[in-house]
């Protein structure tokens, strides 16, 4: 499984958390406690069934450069999967965006507690199998992308043991986000290019698209609270360019067919990315 918050450093909180290693919906950290009903507005706007590529557009680009480089690596294979992702924007979301818009801005989104629960715990879910199969490394480039600093599941276990002890239950990973994780693992095992391409989706649009959902919520339903999901310990900036760099080494290997194979998962990267944010609004 989209604020545009300045970057902070991450606090102090709960103690760490080991990251999950299994696709089995139960784990410790997914117990059931009592939670509290969301409070909606009362004029919330029904969104019940938005496309997953519009929900998702407006988390999907990639966090915008101050500066493009004129090195090899920023005009890398990157650059083309940022190219073809940024084509399933709509025009208001961006300028390359092609898509016809079917659903409300996010600002106009009405979200729920209860969803937004739901929404980090399958997200975590995706991110403890990203970063499972990269420590695993069954391909050996998966190994290049161990440790970039991008890594979300410690952060999410965090808030999601904040959310724990305010007394709200913490419910079970839901069918997207179940369903996303065993197609990762299907694609780490056989389909090496098409992973990569979503790998790149899911780390990249959270700096982006991502951020300006957590802030939005966040003004909604948080009293503006900042979660842990939205901090990095270090320059977002240079985390980002590092992992470029490696994904376009990695890429530099490629045939021309295996190029295009992964620039063709995009969409199924939205697909199963927008079915988990759309949660937010359950």
């Amino acid at each position: 499984m989209a604020s545009t918050l300045p970057i902070s450093q991450s606090h102090g909180g709960v103690g760490h958390h080991k990251p999950l290693v299994s696709l089995r919906p139960r784990s410790p950290i997914f117990h059931s406690w009592a939670l509290p009903r969301p409070h909606l507005a009362p004029d919330g706007l029904s969104l019940r069934s938005p496309s997953p590529f519009v929900v998702l557009a407006a988390r999907t680009a990639e966090m915008p450069r101050k500066k493009r480089s004129s090195s090899s690596s920023e005009k890398g294979f990157v650059e083309e999967m940022r190219a073809v992702a940024m084509k399933l924007h709509t025009r208001d979301q961006a300028k390359e965006g092609e898509k016809e818009p079917d659903a409300p801005p996010v600002a106009k989104w009405e979200p729920s507690l209860q969803g937004y629960l739901r929404f980090l715990v399958d997200s975590k879910l995706v991110y403890d199998t990203l970063e499972t199969i990269v420590r695993k490394a069954s391909c050996p480039w998966y190994a290049e992308f161990r440790n970039t600093g991008l890594e979300r599941s410690e952060k999410l276990a965090k808030d999601l043991e904040w959310f724990k002890e305010q007394g709200h239950v913490i419910p079970e990973p839901s069918s997207p986000g179940i369903s996303y994780a065993h197609y990762l693992e299907e694609l780490s095992e056989k389909d090496p290019q098409a992973f990569i391409c979503h790998f790149y989706n899911v780390y990249f649009a959270h700096t982006a698209g991502g951020r300006m959902i957590g802030k939005k919520v966040a003004e909604k339903i948080l009293n503006n609270m900042e979660l842990e999901f939205y901090k990095w310990d270090s320059d977002l900036s240079q985390l980002l360019q590092n992992v470029r760099d490696k994904l376009n080494q990695v890429a530099s290997s490629w045939s021309r067919e295996e190029r295009k194979h992964c620039l063709k998962e995009t969409e199924k990267s939205f697909k199963y990315s927008g079915e988990i944010l759309r949660l937010i609004l359950s």
